[in-house]
């Protein structure tokens, strides 16, 4: 008996710290980054999102606990409220970073069709504000803030590379960072083919988008049917369930709860849109961007 209470209450910490682990890791960041591109934990957490998160965690624990008084479960059930979101959403991440994408499109477009005014950079820049999309209206403000104050077009340019964070903003800032330095021709021309690249982009993101929903409804569907089956042995036939009271049902639990949290983390990995890493970054060192690059 002695050894039954002390498996279970290992078993209960090894799954609290597994727990607490991924926790931390879905909040910081798992992979380490480079020593020039570090991620900060205020720029990942979002202290409302987290705590709604935890809240609808112990929520879920606790209606566990009550209805199958599984300890296992319990953990589970908390894991599931905090990661749920995260696991089987993705739509509404998805949607912003397309409309992100749109806004910085038809930025690249006004400010392709103000250069064309003969207006320079540190004229344009500012006169295309108001035309900005809600979710460049704040790093775009940041910009003409830095330029109001007599910072270097190029540095600035850079700082607004890192405002957006976007590999598709670092190929048009680019373009914009080679002509503040060069101050050559045919910067119309590569920011209406780059506005045109990021609209095509747009397109296949959305067809991947289209593609990848019937796979979040099916996860949806296996988790909510899982649940209700678990759920609803667990208070209408307790006698089925009845070998999960003991220690050994509790490792077997955890550990069928562990091959479907597994498989629901593949599944998540196959429904995301992976891009090219950064090339700009005004916190490394100095990037030399070449007009070939800029081009290919």
């Amino acid at each position: 008996m002695i050894f039954d209470s002390v498996l279970l209450a290992l078993l209960g910490g090894a799954v609290a710290g597994g727990g607490l682990l991924l926790l931390v890791a879905s909040l910081v960041g798992w992979a380490p980054g480079r020593s020039d591109t570090k991620p900060r934990l205020a720029h990942r957490v979002n202290p409302g999102t987290v705590g709604r998160r935890l809240l609808l965690g112990v929520l879920a624990a606790l209606l566990a606990l009550l209805i199958t008084r599984w300890p296992v479960a319990g953990i589970g059930a908390f894991l599931l409220g905090v990661f749920g979101p995260s696991l089987f959403g993705g739509a509404a991440a998805a949607r912003v970073a397309m409309a992100r994408l749109d806004a910085l499109a038809s930025w690249t477009e006004s400010l392709r069709d103000t250069i064309a005014g003969a207006v320079g950079l540190e004229q344009a820049i500012p006169a295309t504000y108001n035309a900005a999309g809600p979710s460049l209206k704040r790093p775009l403000g940041l910009l003409i803030d830095r330029l109001r104050t007599r910072e270097p077009l190029p540095d600035a340019l850079m700082r607004f590379a890192d405002d957006l964070a976007d590999t598709s903003a670092d190929l048009i800032i680019a373009a914009l960072v080679l002509n503040a330095r060069l101050r050559g021709p045919g910067l119309r021309e590569v920011l209406g083919s780059l506005a045109a690249a990021a609209r095509e982009e747009l397109d296949v993101r959305g067809r991947i988008e289209a593609s990848r929903r019937s796979t979040r409804r099916s996860v949806q569907i296996i988790v909510g049917l899982t649940v209700v089956v678990v759920l609803g042995l667990a208070l209408l036939n307790r006698q089925y369930v009845e070998p999960y009271q003991t220690p050994a049902g509790q490792i077997a639990l955890a550990v069928v709860f562990l091959i479907f949290g597994l498989g629901f983390l593949w599944m998540r990995r196959l429904s995301d849109f992976e891009t090219s890493e950064r090339f700009l970054s005004a916190r490394s060192a100095p990037v030399r961007v070449t007009e070939r690059e800029v081009v290919a």
